[in-house]
Order: structure tokens, then C-alpha cells, then sequence
């Protein structure tokens, strides 16, 4: 059975969508395109730029003088992939603090959002893509081969970020960021364009109770035969 050529992967923060679909993309050869980092970098570079987080004309002026662009790690430093903004390598930026505390800011914005389509959708374009996002089966690749919606509890995803932080030596509070992922889940969740939603065509996978290989082996299951191998609502 032929592999699915677009497969979107939607879910909440910290439930592990990226770190799954890195890992499958690795396995099967595809391009892992992770679209919050489009989001991620622009509140980056907003925030360099000392721009208005709120002011969409400056934002969307700066995503149009931008080259935005993603590509397969060069770095041997466990990335999942490389961001460069005109050809500056920002990765190791993205999940900064100050990134994690406005870029809900920048998601929110329609006319951002709807600025970066056409680089995300470039990329899509090569084929043999795995696409992780909050409104890949919804908005971006609404026609994707696959979609698969992963989510788990509030406490397991601020759990996860935590230790993420602490791998990378940043500092780490774990009821800060509990917080932040809740007021990150009802923005995204409440928002009038491309608000987070499971596609009605998505498949549900629950990785509170999974860690990172159960999970990985779980969505490879539903890539490889179109459905979970795990009892999922």
C-alpha cells in the first residue's frame, strides 16, 4: 500500500505532533515542514525589529520582505529542522521565551496568517510532505492524502515543555508555562480565522498516556494503514 504523498498533522501545543512527525518523516524520507515555526520566526523578527505585535501592516510588510524557508537539519545539534530568514539560520531562536510568550499574538493575526500560505504552501508542493500545524487539514492542506489530529491533556503538554526547557538549558517554571499553554489554547481555539480545530476527516490520537516512541509508533500505524492502532475515539 503506496504511502500517503501529503500527510497533515494538527494538534495543540505540546502534544508532541512535531516530535512525532519529525521522527516519521525521517523513517519514510519525507520533508518535515513544521508551519508554527512561519509564526514562530515572525514574532522573532518582529520582536529584533522592536515592530508593533498588533499592528498587521508592519508584520505583513515584514513577511513580504523576508525570504522565508525550511530545510532538512544541517546542524548536529538534535534540531528537526533549519529556519533561515534570508538565509540567517534563526532555529535555535524560535522557542525562546519571549518567543513562546507573543507569538499567540502573531497566530492570531488573519492577515498574517493568510500572508504566509504561499511559502507553506511551496513547500507542500514538493510532495512526499509531512505538514504539523494547528490548521493544516483545515486551511492550508484542507485536500491533504492524510490527516491525523494528535492532542493530549494540558498537564502532559506543559510537562513536556518543561522538560524541554530544561534539556536546553533555558530557565523553566512549570506553572508558567502551564499558563501559557492555556491562554495559548484559547486563543488558537477561539480565534475567527484558521481557529484549531480537528478536521472531520482526522484521525484522533491521544498521546497523554503514550511517550515519545509509543507515540511515534501509534501515528506511523495510522500512516501505514489508514487507521489507529491503539483505541482512539
Amino acid at each position: 500500500m503506496p504511502l500517503p504523498n501529503t500527510i497533515a498533522i494538527d494538534g495543540p501545543a505540546g502534544s508532541g505532533k512535531s516530535s512525532v512527525s519529525f521522527a516519521i518523516a525521517q523513517q519514510i524520507g519525507y520533508l518535515f515542514v513544521d508551519t508554527g515555526a512561519f509564526y514562530r520566526a515572525v514574532t522573532l523578527l518582529a520582536l529584533e525589529q522592536h515592530l508593533d505585535l498588533h499592528h498587521s501592516g508592519q508584520l505583513i510588510t515584514l513577511v513580504e520582505r523576508t525570504r522565508l524557508d525550511m530545510t532538512p537539519e544541517l546542524a548536529d545539534d538534535d534540531r528537526q529542522f533549519t529556519f533561515l530568514a534570508d538565509e540567517r539560520d534563526i532555529t535555535c531562536d524560535l522557542h525562546s521565551a519571549e518567543v513562546d510568550h507573543s507569538v499567540s499574538i502573531i497566530a492570531a493575526d488573519q492577515e498574517v496568517r493568510a500572508a504566509l500560505l504561499n511559502p507553506q504552501r511551496l513547500l507542500a508542493a514538493r510532495g512526499r510532505v509531512i505538514m504539523a500545524g494547528r490548521d493544516i487539514g483545515t486551511v492550508i492542506l484542507p485536500d491533504a492524502d492524510l490527516k491525523i489530529y494528535i492532542d493530549a491533556t494540558l498537564d502532559k503538554r506543559a510537562e513536556r515543555r518543561y522538560e524541554q526547557r530544561l534539556r536546553n538549558g533555558e530557565p523553566a517554571d512549570l506553572d508558567e508555562i502551564r499558563e501559557s499553554l492555556r491562554r495559548r489554547d484559547e486563543v488558537d481555539s477561539s480565534r475567527t480565522n484558521a481557529p484549531l480545530l480537528r478536521a472531520p476527516d482526522a484521525i484522533y490520537l491521544d498521546t497523554t498516556s503514550l511517550n515519545l516512541e509509543e507515540s511515534i509508533a501509534a501515528a506511523y500505524q495510522i500512516i501505514q494503514n489508514g487507521k489507529p492502532s491503539l483505541n482512539q475515539p
